[in-house]
């Protein structure tokens, strides 16, 4: 196993194009944040932007960074032309505040209206956040994000990065005519920099994201030699991503926010993210170079199924 003593126990967590959520904390050490959920018009890649909803002006939403034993409360304002909620992806919170109305009994935010979601967080881990209501269409139009809780048991690391995998079925001509998914051109002699809509019930999709972006727009993992590093992934998406790193061996070291035993931990270079789950994975950086980290199928290393690479795929790369 690596060396944990020469490790900084409070490296700074980052989400590569994505921003944290802000917070206030009040006098009674409670943190306070607020979620917009809006709608929103995104970039995916090179000019190619969505019609989409997102939370404070983002896709994905900004992440959620807070502490084992905080207690928080988490305002979301809905500016959506629909109802909505949010669901707090594997954390242990009351019935009422678990964001699922209807079976689960948790209040509906109807356009216009505020709700705050206030819990304890129980648990230290990778979690997400999603919303619950018409959750088939409104998780595939960008309601979601990262909630990340840090406790007294993590083991340190050198670098911490979160990727939240999507995809999205963007609409266009060619796309709509192109049910056969034959490879085509480059993706820019396809489509036009511009603004498309999503069709989010559709079942053929034609960009995959880390983090809302597609390559070459994904921002790289930067990493220095002799480090210890881990990676946050997370799947709000229909398909699950096989995802691949070259050059490195990995070791799994949690499953949905929970801590896998030394002894039961795998060394492996490819780790399946099925749809709604979040795994760490840790790796020592001992190959300098740039080294490609992507899911293995092949569809989704594509952008509208361009003959160029793309979709979701990121490098890690070596930095001085």
């Amino acid at each position: 196993m690596y060396d944990y003593i020469t490790r900084n126990p409070q490296t700074p967590i980052v989400t590569p194009n994505v921003k944290n959520a802000p917070f206030q904390i009040l006098k009674n050490g409670v943190k306070r944040f607020h979620l917009r959920a809006e709608p929103v018009v995104h970039e995916l890649v090179n000019g190619i932007k969505i019609r989409g909803y997102g939370y404070n002006g983002s896709i994905p939403g900004p992440t959620i960074l807070v502490n084992q034993g905080d207690y928080v409360q988490i305002t979301v304002e809905n500016r959506l032309p629909e109802a909505t909620s949010v669901h707090w992806h594997g954390l242990i919170v009351p019935n009422r505040m678990d964001g699922v109305p209807g079976p689960g009994g948790s209040p509906t935010i109807r356009p216009g209206e505020s709700f705050t979601y206030e819990f304890r967080i129980q648990q230290a881990g990778t979690f997400m956040y999603h919303s619950h209501v018409h959750d088939a269409r409104q998780e595939l139009m960008g309601l979601g994000g990262m909630l990340i809780s840090r406790g007294i048991y993590e083991e340190p690391v050198d670098r911490d990065y979160v990727l939240l995998l999507q995809e999205w079925a963007v609409q266009t001509e060619m796309h709509q005519q192109n049910h056969d998914h034959q490879m085509n051109d480059h993706a820019s002699r396809q489509l036009a920099p511009s603004i498309y809509n999503i069709a989010p019930m559709a079942m053929m999709f034609n960009f995959f994201t880390i983090n809302g972006k597609a390559y070459p727009d994904t921002t790289p993992l930067l990493v220095r030699y002799g480090e210890r590093v881990r990676i946050r992934l997370g799947n709000l998406s229909m398909d699950s991503h096989p995802m691949h790193l070259h050059g490195h061996d990995f070791i799994t070291t949690a499953v949905d926010g929970n801590i896998i035993p030394v002894t039961a931990r795998l060394k492996r270079n490819t780790i399946n993210v099925a749809p709604g789950e979040t795994w760490n994975i840790e790796f020592f950086t001992n190959n300098p170079g740039n080294w490609a980290f992507h899911c293995h199928k092949p569809h989704h290393t594509t952008n509208m199924h361009s003959i160029d690479m793309g979709g979701m795929l990121t490098v890690v790369r070596y930095v001085q």
